[in-house]
C-alpha cells in the first residue's frame, strides 16, 4: 500500500538539487525492504508530485533513474511498475527461450513482426558462406516473459537449406521447425554479448523510452556439418536478463 509518509518532502527550495536522488532512494529502500514487490503499480506522477510537493521535473527524473538501474519499468499507458527479477541466462548450453523461460517458472511467449526474404550483403554472405545476393530468410520477432517485452530478434536463415520456410508460423519454436521439417540440428553456438543502446525500432518495440541501456547478444548456430544453421541478433532490455556461466576448475 502506497503510504506518502514514506516519500521525502521534496518543495521546491528544499535539498541540494539532487532531490530526484531522494525520491529515487526511498522507491528502492521500499522495493529492497519488500514493501513493494515485483508487478506491483507504483503511484502515477500526479500522486508523487502532490505527495513530495515536487517539481514535475524532479518526480520524472527520479523515476527515469529508477528504470535506467532496472529497478521499475514503464508500461504503455498504464504506468510504472516494480520490475520482475531477470531471467537466468547461461550462454554456453543450448536451450531455446521457451524453454530455459518455462524452467525458471516464468510464462514465455512469441509474436513475429514480420518474416520476409531478402538479398545477401557482404556481412551476411561472409557469415553464410555464401554469395552476395544469395536469397536469405529474414524473420523478425518479439519476445515476452509474463506478458512483458524482454527482447526483440532479428533471425536469419539460408533459404537454401530451408527452402519455403516462410510458409511457417514463428509464434512457435524455430528450432523445432528447422529440426522436424528440414532435419536441421543445432550441434554448436558461437555468442558474442556487449552492451547497447536501445533506440528505433528496437525500443519501439520493447516499449522502452530511446536510449535506454540494452544488451545485444549476436548468436550464429551450426549444424554437425558446419554449416550456419540460424545467424540471430537480439535486443535485450537491460534488466530482464542475467548472465549466469558455471565453469569447472581443472
Amino acid at each position: 500500500m502506497f503510504r506518502n509518509q514514506a516519500l521525502p518532502d521534496l518543495s521546491p527550495g528544499v535539498g541540494d538539487g539532487l532531490q530526484y536522488l531522494e525520491l529515487r532512494n526511498a522507491f528502492a529502500a521500499r522495493i529492497a525492504a519488500g514493501e513493494l514487490k515485483p508487478g506491483d503499480r507504483l503511484p502515477s506522477e500526479r500522486a508523487l508530485q502532490a505527495a513530495t510537493h515536487a517539481a514535475r521535473g524532479t518526480v520524472r527524473e527520479g523515476l527515469a533513474q529508477l528504470e535506467a538501474e532496472g529497478i521499475i519499468y514503464r508500461k504503455d499507458r498504464s504506468g510504472w511498475y516494480v520490475s520482475p527479477p531477470p531471467i537466468v541466462y547461461d550462454p554456453t548450453r543450448w536451450e531455446g527461450f521457451m524453454a530455459y523461460v518455462e524452467a525458471q517458472g516464468r510464462r514465455p511467449a512469441t509474436e513475429t513482426l514480420s518474416a520476409t526474404q531478402i538479398a545477401a550483403d557482404a556481412y551476411l554472405a561472409g557469415v553464410f558462406g555464401r554469395p552476395v545476393g544469395a536469397p536469405l530468410d529474414l524473420i523478425r520477432r518479439r519476445r515476452t516473459i509474463d506478458e512483458r517485452a524482454v527482447l526483440v530478434e532479428y533471425i536469419v536463415v539460408d533459404c537454401a537449406l530451408a527452402p519455403d520456410l516462410l510458409q511457417f508460423s514463428f509464434d512457435q519454436s524455430l528450432t523445432s521447425i528447422l529440426k522436424s521439417h528440414y532435419g536441421l540440428t543445432v550441434t554448436r553456438n558461437k555468442v558474442d554479448m556487449q552492451p547497447c543502446a536501445l533506440t528505433g525500432r528496437e525500443a519501439e518495440a520493447l516499449h522502452v523510452k530511446p536510449g535506454l541501456p540494452g544488451l545485444n547478444v549476436v548468436r550464429t548456430s551450426y549444424d554437425a556439418k558446419g554449416r550456419v544453421v540460424e545467424f540471430d541478433r537480439e535486443y535485450w532490455r537491460h534488466d530482464a536478463l542475467k548472465i549466469s556461466v558455471e565453469t569447472r576448475v581443472r
